[in-house]
């Protein structure tokens, strides 16, 4: 596994929910992921009988392929999402897509975690639960692919920000550019920015780079600030499910799962390497 793999994997009022119900039928895999471990090692109670429920934001390319639940059939977190289904004895995996910014807020109910690429937050902590770090980030400048990028440029610059984000609230403490343009989700900046309607996206480092490598080359990252940013999941205050669940996120790190996911889902589909892309300073 190459080195900075192994340093990143350490640990959208919502959208109308859709979802997808996918039985494991006793398989060892669902959609197209693989499953590992033991089956029901680390039981939980679900919040809907027999079924683990998962919220997350799409679109969100290697982290969840497709862009509606009932299309997706693998990601690095909807594979995740289905071998902590596994581990906790449950046969099925039900997908909501939601709003980012409903989510973080503690605005949503009736599921059991939700993974979309959440950075672990002390202002969010005052509203949900997080488990244990599972991927660390920084945040990234997505920009056209002919298009250049300095520093001290943003004060020239029309930004795209995602409500709600990390990302977000670095442009409106640290960078200062000429307009900010707030969106509720990927999907909504990556249009704005190939019709020239702002001039740059900031965002999730990793989350830019599953954007671009799905533009055909229109798109880049050519640049990224440093945050020390962590994924985690995200659990409803008062879970009665955290601690198993961080047993098996845990588990899951331990043995290498989430590595083999990183490596499949997002190395290979980013087709570059976080680390060389330069780190500049706001």
């Amino acid at each position: 596994m190459n080195s900075w793999l192994r340093s990143f994997v350490t640990v959208g009022a919502a959208v109308a929910s859709t979802l997808a119900i996918v039985s494991f039928a006793g398989a060892a895999t669902i959609g197209n992921c693989e499953l590992t471990g033991t089956k029901g090692s680390v039981p939980i109670k679900p919040a809907i009988a027999g079924q683990l429920t998962v919220e997350t934001n799409l679109p969100a390319p290697g982290w969840w392929n497709g862009d509606s639940p009932d299309a997706i059939k693998d990601g690095y977190e909807y594979c995740m999402a289905a071998n902590i289904a596994y581990r906790a004895g449950l046969d099925k995996v039900k997908v909501v897509n939601v709003s980012f910014d409903a989510l973080v807020a503690g605005q949503t109910k009736d599921f059991d975690l939700a993974l979309a690429e959440i950075s672990i937050t002390p202002a969010r902590k005052k509203v949900v639960n997080f488990s244990v770090p599972y991927f660390d980030s920084d945040i990234g400048v997505m920009i056209k692919k002919n298009e250049s990028f300095k520093e001290g440029a943003l004060k020239d610059m029309r930004v795209a920000v995602m409500r709600g984000t990390t990302g977000a609230a670095f442009v409106a403490e640290h960078l200062h550019p000429k307009q900010v343009k707030v969106f509720p989700d990927m999907g909504g900046m990556t249009t704005a920015l190939m019709a020239n309607q702002v001039d740059a996206i900031i965002h999730d480092t990793s989350i830019v780079l599953g954007a671009a490598s799905q533009s055909s080359g229109a798109l880049k990252v050519p640049d990224q600030y440093h945050t020390g940013e962590s994924y985690g999941a995200l659990y409803p205050k008062g879970s009665p499910n955290q601690e198993a669940f961080d047993k098996i996120i845990e588990s899951l790190k331990k043995d290498g799962t989430l590595d083999k996911l990183a490596q499949k889902y997002l190395a290979d589909a980013w087709g570059a390497d976080p680390t060389k892309i330069p780190y500049i300073k706001p």
